[in-house]
């Protein structure tokens, strides 16, 4: 009997203690998780961000709250800081560009390749397939958790002095590129003279004309109005494309339910779905809709034949050379196989 007493004390303790830890674990939560951007909404990269943070809410019953920061706001305007900030937990989350990473992660540094992803099958058939998996390991092991991939999109390069068509047109021409060094060697390997500055110093030095030109997805050329800003001339060239990356802070991850957990990553893998075709859209159609709305603008637009754009892959091939080895030959020749197997 006294057995029996002393067995429901315990089994009453530890009700009392589950009931105490899953208070705890409430009382976890932050009331508000900070979500880093670069762009904000209207762009699609920005769009990521809201619907992810819209359906994590809707699914999770307010449970979790995520206020986006746009402009890299939370890290001064530097992009190139935001792996580190949420490694650090100065950031909570983010839908971050593969570029911007690659300082710190330098496999990321493969879609930065020149050429290596022709159209939008290549893209997917990296970030859908084993390549996409394994750079989601490399991730995790560099301290985030990796959710989903985005699109940032195809990078073509604008400019206010003349119609890009070869090599020769960029040469000696001032072009803003991010900070990361891979693009630096490719335009210097185009005879540019590239500038690396973040996206908040790039616009007031198009304006003034201290830089001619820059290379961004087209959607941002619309959405900012950049013929107002002497980009005169655009140029299609496809020479790489940008995935975005969905990702949480590993304590921030450890401290939500594992119920939570699969809310949240199912969240971003739907609203990585939905940006993906935002960003294509007015791209993916023959007549290229988007095309016309910006020559609309009084923009001309110069569409590179096979031949044009093959002068373009062989001035970079030194520079593809160069940084395979950087990032991994096996894993570059993975990626170069995914894309040769690709459905078109």
């Amino acid at each position: 009997m006294k057995f029996r007493r002393s067995l429901l004390g315990l089994l009453a303790v530890a009700a009392t203690l589950g009931g105490f830890s899953m208070s705890a674990t409430a009382q976890n939560y932050k009331a508000e998780y900070k979500m880093s951007l670069v762009l904000g909404p209207p762009t699609p990269w920005g769009q990521a961000g809201k619907i992810w943070a819209d359906l994590v809410k809707e699914r999770t019953q307010g449970r979790i709250n995520i206020k986006l920061y746009p402009g890299v706001s939370l890290i001064q305007g530097d992009q190139t800081r935001e792996f580190s900030a949420l490694r650090q937990g100065v950031i909570d989350m983010a839908v971050g560009s593969t570029i911007n990473w690659s300082p710190q992660v330098k496999q990321l540094n493969l879609f930065s390749l020149p050429f290596l992803m022709p159209d939008y099958a290549a893209v997917d058939a990296l970030t859908q397939g084993e390549v996409g998996k394994e750079i989601f390991k490399t991730l995790d092991k560099s301290g985030v958790v990796p959710l989903a991939w985005g699109e940032n999109g195809y990078r073509e390069i604008t400019n206010s002095k003349r119609a890009i068509k070869s090599p020769e047109d960029l040469k000696g021409m001032k072009i803003r590129v991010v900070g990361s060094p891979i693009f630096s060697d490719m335009f210097s390997a185009l005879g540019a003279n590239p500038t690396q500055m973040s996206w908040a110093d790039a616009q007031p030095a198009l304006a003034s004309g201290a830089v001619d030109g820059q290379e961004n997805p087209l959607f941002l050329f619309t959405v900012l109005k950049m013929h107002t800003v002497g980009q005169k001339f655009v140029t299609t060239w496809g020479y790489m494309a940008d995935p975005l990356v969905f990702v949480v802070n590993k304590d921030i991850w450890a401290s939500w339910t594992p119920a939570d957990q699969a809310i949240v990553r199912q969240a971003a893998i739907d609203a990585g779905k939905q940006e993906i075709a935002i960003a294509r859209k007015g791209l993916e159609e023959a007549d290229k809709p988007l095309l016309k709305d910006i020559a609309g603008m009084g923009v001309t637009v110069t569409q590179l034949s096979p031949a044009e754009r093959d002068a373009f892959v062989k001035a970079t091939r030194p520079v593809y050379a160069k940084w395979k080895p950087q990032i991994g030959a096996e894993l570059v020749t993975k990626a170069e196989q995914a894309i040769a197997a690709r459905k078109k």
